[in-house]
C-alpha cells in the first residue's frame, strides 16, 4: 500500500532525509544502489535521498544532519560508530524521534508471531507524519488495518513493496495496475528457500540432503522451520490478501502445511505423471464474498505456469475476471533485489514520474 507522499516540483528534485533502522543485507544493498545510481535516481525521478541517520542494534548508530555518503556507510557497515557524527548510540526509537528525518526505512529482523520490534518502530514513524518503507513482513502481516490507518491520521505515507517478493513488484501489479481487472485468486511460489529444495528433491536429493545444500548455499538459515513449516509463506499470503483481495484475513486465517513430509518417492511419482510439487501460497475469493487461504505442498501439472519455476525463485499468478492469468516472476530475496524494493517504494511514496511516462 502507498499513501501519498509529499509532492516534488518537475523542474528539481525532492530532497529526502531518511533514517535507517537496521543495516543488514538490506539496509546495505538499499546503500550499494544509493551509491551507483543516487544522481539517476535524483535526475529521472525527482528523488534525492539523504541518509542523516542509522540505527542497527549490533552495528552501532549514528545521526548527522548534513547526511551521509552510502559509500561511507558501506565502507564502516560493521562498526558504524567509527564515522564521525553528530551523535551516536540511539536507540532506534531515539533515532526515529530526533534525528528530524522525513522518512523512515525499517529493516530490523521479521518476527511473524508479535511483529516486534519493527511493529513499535513503524508506529512511532507514522504517529510523527513520517513515510516508512520496509521490507518487514512482521507489522504488515499482523496490523496492517491499524498501519494503513494510522498513516491516514498522521498524513504519512507506508511503502511495503518488499515484503512479498522482494524487489519483484508484485504488490504494484497486484494491488495498482490489476485493481480494475477482478483478481479473483492468487497463487504464488513465495518462499525461495523451499522451492530451491524441491527443485533439488527433483535432480534426486531428499529432502535433509536438499536443505543441507540449501543451508551450505545461504538460502537456509540454521532454524529453516520458517521457510520449510510454511510460516514465511504465510505471512506473505495475508498481506497478499489484505493489500490485493481487501481481505482482511490473519495469521490464524491460513491452512498451512510445510513441506517436511515430501518424499523423494512424492517428487518421483509426480514427475512420472508429468507434474511437480511446489509450495503455493493461495487465496481465493469465495461465492459468498469471504476469501479462502492456505500455504501448502502441490502437484502441479508441467503446464502450469507456476510449474516452470526453479530454484531460489519467486513467482506468483494473478486470476483476474478481465484477463485471465497474469504471471509475474523474478528474484524473492537478495541483497539488491531486497534493496530495490526500497528504491520503488520511495519513488512511488515521494518521487515522481519520468517525464514521457504518463505517470501512474
Amino acid at each position: 500500500m502507498r499513501a501519498a507522499g509529499a509532492s516534488t516540483a518537475p523542474d528539481g528534485p525532492k530532497r529526502t532525509r531518511l533514517a535507517l533502522i537496521g543495516f543488514g543485507t538490506v539496509g546495505q544493498g538499499f546503500a550499494q544502489i544509493l551509491a551507483e545510481r543516487g544522481d539517476a535516481l535524483a535526475a529521472r525521478h525527482g528523488l534525492e535521498v539523504v541518509v542523516t541517520a542509522v540505527s542497527d542494534f549490533n552495528r552501532g548508530s549514528v545521526y548527522r544532519a548534513a547526511g551521509f555518503d552510502p559509500r561511507e556507510l558501506l565502507g564502516a557497515a560493521d562498526a558504524l560508530e567509527t564515522l564521525e557524527a553528530d551523535a551516536k548510540g540511539w536507540d532506534a526509537l531515539t533515532t526515529i524521534s530526533e534525528s528530524g528525518a522525513d522518512a523512515v526505512a525499517e529493516l530490523s529482523f521479521t518476527d511473524l508471531k508479535t511483529g516486534e520490534p519493527a511493529l513499535t518502530h513503524v508506529r512511532e514513524a507514522l504517529s510523527r507524519g513520517m513515510d516508512v518503507i520496509t521490507t518487514n513482513k512482521g507489522p504488515i502481516a499482523l496490523a496492517f488495518a491499524e498501519l494503513r490507518k494510522l498513516a491516514a491520521e498522521h498524513g504519512a505515507g507506508i511503502g511495503v513493496e518488499g515484503t512479498v517478493m522482494s524487489g519483484t513488484p508484485t504488490l504494484a501489479v497486484g494491488a495498482g495496475m490489476l485493481a480494475g481487472a477482478g483478481v479473483t485468486r492468487i497463487q504464488g511460489i513465495l518462499n525461495g528457500t523451499t522451492n530451491y529444495i524441491l527443485t533439488r528433491m527433483e535432480a534426486g536429493l531428499d529432502f535433509d540432503t536438499a536443505l543441507a545444500e540449501a543451508q551450505r548455499e545461504g538460502y537456509a538459515e540454521a532454524d529453516p522451520s520458517g521457510d520449510v513449516d510454511g510460516i514465511d509463506a504465510a505471512g506473505k499470503v495475508v498481506i497478499l490478501a489484505n493489500l490485493v483481495m481487501d481481505a482482511p484475513i490473519t495469521m490464524a486465517d491460513v491452512e498451512r502445511r510445510g513441506i517436511r513430509d515430501v518424499s523423494a518417492a512424492d517428487v518421483a511419482a509426480a514427475a512420472e505423471a508429468g507434474e511437480r510439487w511446489k509450495l503455493i501460497g493461495s487465496v481465493e475469493r469465495r461465492a459468498d464474498g469471504g476469501v479462502s487461504a492456505s500455504v501448502g505442498p502441490v502437484r502441479l501439472p508441467l503446464a502450469h505456469p507456476l510449474a516452470g519455476v526453479g530454484g531460489a525463485v519467486n513467482a506468483c499468478t494473478f486470476t483476474t475476471d478481465l484477463l485471465g492469468d497474469v504471471t509475474i516472476q523474478g528474484p524473492g530475496a537478495g541483497r539488491l533485489a531486497t534493496g530495490y524494493a526500497l528504491v520503488e517504494d520511495l519513488i512511488a511514496l515521494r518521487g515522481r514520474a519520468p517525464q514521457g511516462s504518463g505517470g501512474r
